[in-house]
């Protein structure tokens, strides 16, 4: 086989690159708000403990909800054209946001953040724009700058927050929405043509075969859960840091910082072993127990720094890990010709539970205090733990 049929492209390169750059703007738009919102809204008019948490998870109903739609309608309208109404949602939602004054209306702007639900079409222009034999690569680029996106929003927002507001962040993430617009129609790449790639696309026939299949639905479990407890925990967070130990919103990024930075340290050796040493399950079932750990941890003691940046240590270790591992598990886990529609489920219930742990970590709060949303996290994740015990974890991809 040609050497060169091994590699990247130069446009491949530039397909994937300039893809993945779009998909950090936005995300790191949507993310960076997670670590600073809850010390805001509490001020706004028509403000209650159950509203601030919707405002927090509201995006992820709403991307939950038409991301797969926006994939489908892609195959008949073009990817780019999209791509490009769905960043334009999430830019008026953003503005909306930037100008809220009352709680109402900042959830409305959140809602509209998440209902620019991009990432199945640009999956699907990715596979356009990339050969069958190198797609795993470019699906790979764009996952990371996602898990980068992530880890730099937990940093960046509360440091932006000195010097923007939470006003300023909104306007922000506008603007980041706007260079991905001139990022999408400069940079990427136009397909020769479009079409539908079951590894990398939903289809609505195979719903089903994928409902059906145990692994596939313990893994969505995982991933919803995973993504109700980081939010749920982000409602409250915020307020032990700044209420309990004493430490004002404009230090908070002197926690952040080495906890991010020191987690993905930490948890990168486990990545790489786990596939090599066959520790899949191992790693995946302890990474649950230290999820649970942090949370029960942050119910006994959130009043001492220290020990909040330990299990905040902790936390960002585990979530770090399982956000690495469980995309690789579930494509390991579904057959090829279902591969796309394995994803999209997991993707899916990745923003519901995103949506769950806002509004469930905002009525907890206002009935329970903080100490309750970390116990009641806590216990969900030992439910969590109890589901995976029986799941199988292919070593190999099918």
């Amino acid at each position: 086989m040609n050497e060169n049929s091994q590699k990247m492209t130069r446009q491949e390169l530039r397909a994937s690159a300039s893809l993945a750059l779009i998909f950090f703007l936005r995300m790191f738009g949507l993310f960076m708000i997670l670590p600073v919102l809850s010390l805001y809204t509490g001020d706004m008019v028509g403000a209650t403990p159950l509203l601030v948490g919707l405002a927090i998870g509201v995006y992820g109903l709403t991307q939950a909800l038409l991301q797969i739609p926006f994939g489908m309608i892609s195959d008949h309208l073009g990817r780019k054209p999209v791509i490009a109404a769905g960043l334009l949602i999430f830019v008026i939602g953003s503005v909306i946001a930037a100008m809220a004054e009352s709680i109402h209306i900042l959830i409305l702007g959140r809602a509209l953040q998440g209902a620019g639900a991009i990432a199945a079409s640009i999956m699907a222009l990715a596979a356009d724009l990339t050969r069958e034999n190198q797609r795993t690569k470019a699906m790979a680029i764009i996952g990371i700058s996602i898990g980068m996106a992530f880890t730099l929003a937990f940093i960046g927002g509360p440091v932006l927050d000195i010097w923007l507001g939470l006003s300023g962040l909104f306007w922000a993430a506008a603007l980041l929405g706007i260079i991905a617009l001139i990022v999408l129609f400069t940079w990427v790449p136009h397909p020769d043509h479009f079409e539908f790639h079951p590894e990398a696309e939903t289809e609505s026939r195979s719903f089903l075969a994928v409902l059906k299949n145990a692994d596939l639905l313990r893994l969505d479990a995982s991933i919803l859960i995973l993504h109700l407890v980081l939010t749920a925990s982000f409602v409250v967070l915020p307020l032990a840091l700044r209420d309990h130990a004493g430490l004002p919103s404009e230090q908070h990024w002197k926690i952040y910082l080495p906890v991010m930075l020191l987690s993905v340290v930490l948890m990168a050796p486990f990545v790489r072993i786990a596939d090599k040493r066959d520790l899949g399950k191992p790693l995946f079932i302890g990474s649950i127990l230290l999820l649970a750990t942090a949370e029960f941890g942050l119910w006994q003691a959130y009043s001492s720094t220290l020990w909040l940046a330990a299990m905040m240590l902790v936390f960002f270790t585990a979530v770090n890990y399982l956000e690495a591992a469980l995309p690789s598990m579930v494509s390991r886990s579904a057959p090829a010709e279902r591969k796309g529609t394995a994803l999209g489920v997991y993707s899916t219930s990745q923003f519901l539970g995103a949506f769950v742990g806002g509004t469930l970590g905002g009525w907890l709060y206002g009935k329970t205090g903080i100490g309750g949303v970390f116990m009641a996290n806590g216990i969900i994740i030992l439910i969590w733990f109890l589901i995976s015990l029986p799941m199988r974890v292919q070593t190999t991809k099918r």
